[in-house]
């Protein structure tokens, strides 16, 4: 604890009640979770089975654990669950799925199954446009994570959009219950209900969770809020951290005001503010704080830092959107040539993701190495899932979520009723959907019409399960791609031949990978089985290097994608009224998350800001004038310095950095 600053230490060594530590922007936050729960163990004599500590990514959960194991060692850590809530929700519905009317083994349907059983369920149940499906997908989700049940969103309804939202939302959980699965947004609501029904339950989980931290609180929805309501109960035991400045995800359900409520919920609540930042130079958080001070408070904090005043901030005014992107690659490179930085060093930031288009151009044609944050992984796209999909359920007949996935692609005209009359069978009978194709039972539930296409179905991938046993398994599942007519299909579903085209030749690639992972282990006895399942962890171990930060490479993201990182260099392009802040904020006069988005930019930069903006940009193929943002104003003027505005050169500076250039240029030469 010798590391820890006086609030820091504060907060790790109170436990007589409710905390909240409210903590700034690298204010070393993470130290304080993960020394609590040492302190816990080893000086409180909590046992570690009995602590829970909850973030919001598998990232942050990754590295508190990693922390956590360096702080307490062996047998005395066994049984702390350090996870995200939706892990902890899972844990909680596997544990409990008997009392939530669930067999073992449910399947969790990701955002895609969501969207495709909705447009099943539009196209079938009120013959309207399938489109809609990821509009109706998103309602629902805000619906289940405010605790809305169908029956209340239906009587809520206010016109007919809302209504026709209301009826498929009700239709939807119907079908996820016959099909034995939940989705993301059940992984909290379920406990959550469940607990609210069954005092008996929630005393058990109350008995096995007896003290709760959670990391990131401002980030709660209502649903998650509950949760950590019941699991504490009146007996105070809880750790939240959180940061009202940083609270960026209102559109996904985040409600900031759950840090005030807190002070409603427990009269004994003691707050301690972390305000000490080991990040940023001290010029930087001036900066921070001066914006969002123009945000209404609860709690008042003001960021500083023992690291030197540092470089003022630059605002860069460019004539378009074309030599913004270009004069931020020049800025990188020429830092590289006069040997102050490395690729890696360097983040971009911008407030959408379209913004990134022109960068990537730009950084191509200079050689550049970069990585875009949130780009598609080869695993996440529609084609290498759907034949994934297949893969698995051929070694694993009892895949219900793969079964969901394909018994429809290509279409084979089974409806979503004949699937919620086979997923409802086969949870009262306890066996998975593709075993109760063939139950004798089924033809009281399903058309006989229906039963066929199910049965042929199966019998036909049987045999291909046979084939990959008995002959050559890749040319087995060649085959069975070339039956399907998968091709056709991507046709048919891609909005050109070209599309298609790229979409088949990843399909060709997954194939080609699954025949190299075969030749590679002619000795396992595992076969076809043994070689899917690496495919599987090869997707997760592409996702892990995907986080890899020591890449030397420029970082591409939003500044929502940016939340939690830092770079020793910081560019945010678009600084624009109607970028940032967004034309939708302003319409809707949520300027305060936007500025919050700003100061979370401001805040992600250790030495370096750069603010850029554009006199004009296009905007649908016609040039339009565009406002510097008013962010940009609420800048303290003795800490900045403009650039490109007519009167702003400095002929002293200029000289200067031409210097270095120069004398960077040399040393590279010598």
């Amino acid at each position: 604890m010798t590391t820890l600053n006086p609030s820091q230490r504060k907060a790790v060594r109170y436990i007589d009640g409710p905390l909240l530590v409210l903590a700034g922007a690298g204010s070393g936050k993470t130290s304080v979770i993960t020394q609590k729960i040492a302190y816990l163990i080893e000086q409180c004599g909590v046992k570690a089975n009995h602590i829970a500590a909850l973030t919001f990514t598998n990232k942050a959960s990754r590295e508190m654990k990693n922390r956590v194991a360096q702080l307490v060692k062996g047998k005395a850590s066994r049984g702390l669950i350090v996870s995200t809530f939706h892990n902890l929700g899972l844990k909680i519905i596997r544990k409990e799925h008997q009392a939530l009317g669930y067999k073992a083994g449910f399947s969790i349907f990701d955002q895609q199954d969501c969207q495709a059983l909705i447009r099943d369920l539009l196209i079938q149940n009120h013959d309207e446009d399938s489109d809609q499906a990821d509009f109706i997908q998103h309602q629902i989700s805000n619906w289940k994570n405010d605790m809305v049940t169908p029956q209340q969103a239906l009587t809520a309804a206010d016109g007919p959009a809302e209504k026709l939202c209301a009826i498929a939302f009700e239709h939807y959980q119907r079908a996820l219950k016959a099909y034995n699965a939940v989705d993301f947004d059940d992984l909290i609501l379920l406990p959550v209900q469940l607990f609210q029904a069954q005092a008996v339950i929630l005393e058990k989980w109350q008995r096995r969770i007896r003290y709760l931290l959670v990391d990131e609180y401002q980030d709660t929805n209502i649903s998650q809020y509950l949760l950590v309501q019941q699991l504490v109960g009146s007996s105070g035991k809880l750790t939240v951290v959180g940061d009202d400045d940083q609270s960026i995800y209102a559109w996904r359900g985040a409600r900031p005001e759950n840090l005030a409520q807190l002070q409603s919920d427990y009269a004994n609540l003691k707050v301690v503010k972390l305000e000490q930042n080991y990040r940023s130079t001290a010029r930087i958080l001036k900066a921070a704080n001066t914006v969002i001070a123009n945000n209404p408070h609860v709690f008042e904090k003001s960021l500083w830092s023992e690291l030197a005043y540092g470089d003022p901030i630059r605002i860069i005014r460019c004539q378009n959107e074309e030599l913004e992107c270009q004069r931020a690659v020049d800025e990188i490179l020429d830092m590289r040539v006069r040997g102050q930085a490395r690729f890696g060093d360097f983040a971009i930031l911008y407030r959408g993701n379209h913004q990134s288009r022109l960068l990537e151009l730009k950084l191509q044609a200079s050689q550049v190495p970069y990585r875009l944050s949130g780009g598609t992984s080869f695993f996440a796209r529609n084609e290498i899932k759907d034949i994934m999909a297949y893969l698995r359920l051929l070694i694993n007949p009892a895949d219900d979520n793969a079964f969901l996935r394909i018994v429809n692609v290509p279409r084979r005209k089974i409806g979503a009723s004949t699937l919620e009359g086979l997923g409802s069978y086969a949870t009262e009978r306890e066996i998975s959907m593709f075993s109760a194709c063939h139950e004798l039972g089924l033809e009281q539930r399903i058309p006989e019409a229906s039963i066929k296409r199910l049965r042929q179905f199966s019998d036909w991938l049987e045999n291909i399960n046979r084939l990959c046993q008995t002959s050559n398994p890749v040319a087995a599942i060649r085959e069975m791609i070339s039956d399907i007519d998968y091709e056709g299909w991507l046709h048919q579903n891609s909005s050109s031949a070209a599309v298609a085209e790229r979409r088949m030749a990843n399909v060709y690639i997954l194939v080609d990978s699954l025949q190299s992972t075969l030749e590679k282990d002619e000795d396992d006895e595992g076969g076809i089985e043994a070689a899917v399942t690496k495919l599987v962890l090869r997707d997760l171990l592409e996702q892990q290097e995907e986080d890899d930060d020591s890449a030397d490479k420029v970082q591409l993201m939003t500044l929502h994608a940016s939340k939690g990182l830092e770079f020793p260099h910081v560019t945010i392009i678009g600084m624009e009224e109607e970028l940032l802040p967004h034309r939708n904020s302003i319409e809707e006069d949520n300027i305060e998350e936007e500025r919050r988005l700003c100061y979370v930019g401001i805040t992600r930069a250790k030495q370096k800001l750069t603010l850029s903006h554009c006199a004009k940009r296009k905007q649908f193929g016609e040039m339009i004038d565009c406002a510097p943002s008013r962010f940009l104003d609420e800048l303290p003027l003795e800490d900045i310095v403009w650039e490109g505005r007519e009167g702003d050169a400095d002929p002293v500076l200029n000289q200067q950095r031409g210097n270095e250039t120069l004398s960077g240029l040399k040393n590279l030469f010598d």
